[in-house]
């Protein structure tokens, strides 16, 4: 399989403030971020996740999607995710990633964002499977949106537009100091995918 990634290595630092954030704005070319973009669009098998908020069943703002090794079970917001085998494509990416941000993923998330009122609320990815200071990589495909983090004493806030093919990575004690999420936006917007490659520490 060809190399999905164009040959830019432009990394930034965004944060170094109770946690490391760093990030490429042109990981992957134009080109290269829309072919993959209508790839997984239409060869995930995008779930609808439903949770319990108050006792009440509410239906996640988005759709998603969960890979990795087979004993890589992740467990969020209430639910149990086991994980589909890889493909042929998400092993390649895990694996251009995987060099680009010199750390071993065992898993990926997916979530499709289909229009301005999808969106991730605000939260920080501490579950106990994630060990003590989480390294994660977010890859961004399709449309543009706004991602923000909070600072949890502070509260300062850092807004980071996240452009298709950029990559984002959080790393450290972020998790531990910030939260994140994608707002909803009154904008016209089309899809947008982001896959958020992760090491769970198995049992």
């Amino acid at each position: 399989m060809p190399d999905l990634f164009s040959d830019s290595t432009t990394k930034m630092r965004l944060l170094d403030d109770d946690g490391l954030l760093d990030f490429w704005p042109h990981f992957l070319s134009v080109q290269q971020a829309q072919s993959l973009f209508v790839l997984l669009q239409q060869q995930i098998p995008w779930q609808t996740e439903s949770y319990s908020v108050y006792g009440k069943t509410v239906e996640a703002p988005r759709r998603v999607a969960w890979y990795g090794d087979a004993d890589a079970a992740y467990t969020y917001s209430g639910i149990t995710h086991q994980p589909l085998p890889w493909t042929e494509t998400l092993a390649a990416l895990k694996k251009q990633l995987e060099q680009a941000c010199q750390h071993s993923f065992n898993s990926v998330l997916l979530n499709l964002y289909r229009d301005g009122q999808d969106s991730m609320g605000w939260h920080a990815d501490k579950e106990a499977e994630l060990g003590p200071n989480p390294v994660i990589a977010s890859l961004s495909l399709g449309q543009e949106r706004v991602f923000k983090l909070r600072h949890q004493r502070s509260k300062r806030v850092l807004d980071v537009p996240l452009g298709s093919g950029s990559l984002l990575l959080m790393h450290g004690a972020l998790q531990h100091h910030w939260q994140h999420s994608v707002p909803k936006s009154k904008k016209p917007m089309q899809p947008r995918i982001n896959l958020t490659f992760r090491t769970i520490i198995k049992p």
